[in-house]
């Protein structure tokens, strides 16, 4: 029997890199590794919906259970990667085993950064939101009337944010940077969040460094900012971003740059080690680029499981991203990357809002706030190459399916 193919990293990326392997015909050995005791499950909805206790475990599954059976997929859970050996084809796992491969596809993801122990970020009542075992720990905390900081002002810490404060919470959000969402949108889309905050009793404080955690009862009970502020907390969930999971690849002498450096067709430094995900960091118009979706989570991993199998395209996705505070919902296409002018359009439906973003004429992005039309033909520009001018973007009255046509 050939070896088999192994894919370490059982999320939406492995999932997707596996069923795309089946549906083009590969019939040989294939096996997915996870370092968790659960089925490969959906994360986004961890900080929201799970949680809250709308969703149930089943529910997050992102295929049934009997499914990996039905599809041949050996499916490896409670079982941790610890080397790679290139040479080999062999990967090491931390039970003393070892699996040889004829093809290793990396889908490892990302880990959230935490807070350093030295400030507190080790104290007990000190969370992040990354995996299920996180959420668990998370949903009963979550009791009116408590205090939670949320160190972070992105769209993670946004998010739990407001289910916080929708369970009755008194919430403070700290932002070390000038504003909420800096890094990742424009001062129109902050200040839109801000607002939908601070409307349902969410404290925002920007440019807010945090200094240290104290305790009280063996539990984080003080947060001391720089400025010598201290607020009585009796939780905090830190929301500061994510960092690639690349360590096994760093290790086994892949290239490793802000993730696992990949050609277009998600090819590493070895010819047999593929990557997607969250961890992979390739070329995309003319810039190395990582993105953190699961919408390129799963395209990457399927084009990553054509390419395993032959296929030479180079991988030329239109990124889109989603997330949901309170009632809203933002849908967010393309990647705002270098933009040098922004635009702003009143929806149809109060409260509803679009943000365009533009590089030399060109749209190259689009932020839509409870606006499905105005993402929709956003999006539908951004895949056929065309654009929509600025001032037509701006005039809520002008016809923006005309633009396109």
């Amino acid at each position: 029997m050939p070896d088999p193919i192994v894919i370490l990293g059982a999320g939406q990326a492995g999932v997707a890199l596996a069923a795309k392997l089946r549906a083009l015909g590969y019939a040989d050995g294939l096996i997915l590794v996870g370092a968790e005791a659960v089925p490969p499950y959906q994360r986004p909805p961890l900080s929201k919906k799970y949680v809250s206790g709308e969703l149930e475990v089943e529910r997050l599954l992102i295929r049934p259970r009997d499914w990996y059976a039905e599809q041949r997929v050996e499916l490896r859970l409670n079982a941790r990667a610890t080397a790679i050996a290139p040479a080999a084809h062999e990967v090491a796992f931390a039970d003393g085993s070892t699996q040889r491969y004829a093809k290793l596809a990396l889908t490892t993801g990302a880990r959230p950064r935490r807070l350093p122990d030295t400030i507190g970020g080790a104290l007990p009542g000190v969370l992040a939101i990354r995996d299920l075992a996180d959420a668990d720990v998370l949903a009963p905390e979550l009791q009116p009337g408590r205090n939670l900081l949320v160190v972070g002002g992105g769209y993670i810490g946004l998010e739990a944010a407001a289910v916080a404060a929708s369970k009755g919470l008194r919430v403070t959000v700290l932002e070390a940077a000038d504003r909420i969402l800096q890094r990742v949108a424009a001062a129109e889309t902050s200040v839109y969040f801000r607002d939908l905050h601070q409307r349902r009793g969410v404290t925002i404080r920007e440019a807010g460094a945090l200094e240290r955690l104290e305790a009280e009862a063996g539990r984080v009970a003080v947060a001391v900012l720089k400025d010598g502020t201290r607020m009585k907390t009796d939780l905090v969930v830190v929301g500061i971003g994510v960092a690639p999971d690349d360590d096994l690849a760093r290790v086994a002498g892949l290239l490793v740059e802000n993730g696992i450096m990949v050609d277009g067709q998600c090819c590493t430094s070895d010819p047999d080690i593929f990557a997607a995900g969250d961890c992979a960091n390739f070329p995309w118009r003319g810039a190395r680029t990582r993105l953190e979706s699961v919408q390129n989570a799963v395209e990457q991993a399927e084009h990553a499981a054509a390419a395993m199998l032959g296929a030479v395209e180079a991988y030329a996705p239109v990124p889109w991203f989603w997330s949901d505070q309170y009632d809203v919902k933002l849908q967010i296409a393309g990647l705002n990357r270098g933009y040098d002018q922004v635009v702003v359009r009143a929806g149809k439906r109060p409260g509803s809002q679009s943000v365009w973003y533009y590089r030399q004429g060109g749209l190259i992005a689009v932020d839509a706030m409870n606006d499905a039309l105005a993402y929709a033909f956003g999006k539908k520009a951004l895949e056929s190459g065309k654009t929509i001018p600025p001032a037509v973007a701006a005039d809520p009255a002008a016809d923006l399916k005309a633009a396109l046509a």
